[in-house]
């Protein structure tokens, strides 16, 4: 009975403060607003490294390593600094003759591989700098990439942008529900996170004639703001 009497009691108190549910849920409206800038990467990445087959794992291994040696030395006559570029593949396996008869395959050979990866922070060095790995006998190019770096700076105008879409459509909704904005009571960013990358594969298997075509071209940044808007209460 003292359980019953005790929730009855604490109803009656909710229901004889109605401006404590009012306080804690306020009349609003919260809507999404979207905004989007484009802007040039600001950085490239490539890999670049040699193959190198021979009859034996120690003349594979010599042979790439002198190989990549030469690579390593055009790399750096580029001005790149050391920072900028790390080892991003090594290995050594056994190639198989191909599979004739039922037996085993034997092992004709093996190939070693080493390849870098390179930070490239002047974009329209780009080209030239893979025509000179090239040259230098790398037969390993591929998976170039850009990247926006100050992409969260470069974001602050479509911030503006985005909450000035939102507080439209808050006035659209507020409009047709015959209501008034008040101040915002909470603003949240959302969407994808702010780092944007284009791949693509790109694999030179031997000496180029021409140089690389390369178009960096442009990146497309977006932000999604959620603004929740209080609702004027009638004076």
């Amino acid at each position: 009975m003292q359980k019953q009497v005790t929730i009855a009691a604490v109803v009656a108190a909710l229901l004889a403060t109605p401006a404590l549910a009012e306080d804690a849920f306020p009349p609003a409206i919260t809507v999404s607003g979207e905004a989007t800038v484009s802007v040039a990467p600001d950085l490239a990445s490539i890999d670049a490294g040699v193959a190198s087959d021979a009859k034996t794992a120690k003349e594979a291994s010599e042979a790439n390593n002198a190989a990549m040696g030469k690579v390593l030395l055009a790399l750096k006559g580029t001005g790149i600094p050391e920072k900028d570029y790390q080892t991003s593949r090594l290995s050594l396996q056994p190639q198989y003759a191909p599979n004739r008869t039922s037996g085993p395959s034997g092992v004709v050979g093996f190939r070693a591989s080493n390849r870098v990866t390179v930070k490239i922070r002047d974009v329209t060095k780009l080209a030239s700098i893979i025509d000179t790995l090239v040259g230098a006998g790398a037969n390993d190019v591929g998976n170039v990439s850009f990247e926006v770096t100050q992409a969260s700076k470069l974001l602050d105008g479509a911030r503006e942008q985005a909450l000035a879409d939102a507080r439209r459509k808050a006035e659209v909704y507020a409009r047709a529900a015959g209501v008034t904005l008040g101040t915002p009571l909470g603003i949240s960013e959302g969407g994808p996170p702010p780092v944007p990358m284009f791949r693509a594969k790109a694999i030179a298997a031997a000496p180029m004639a021409s140089p690389v075509p390369v178009a960096p071209g442009e990146e497309t940044l977006s932000v999604t703001v959620t603004v929740s808007w209080a609702i004027k209460k009638d004076q």
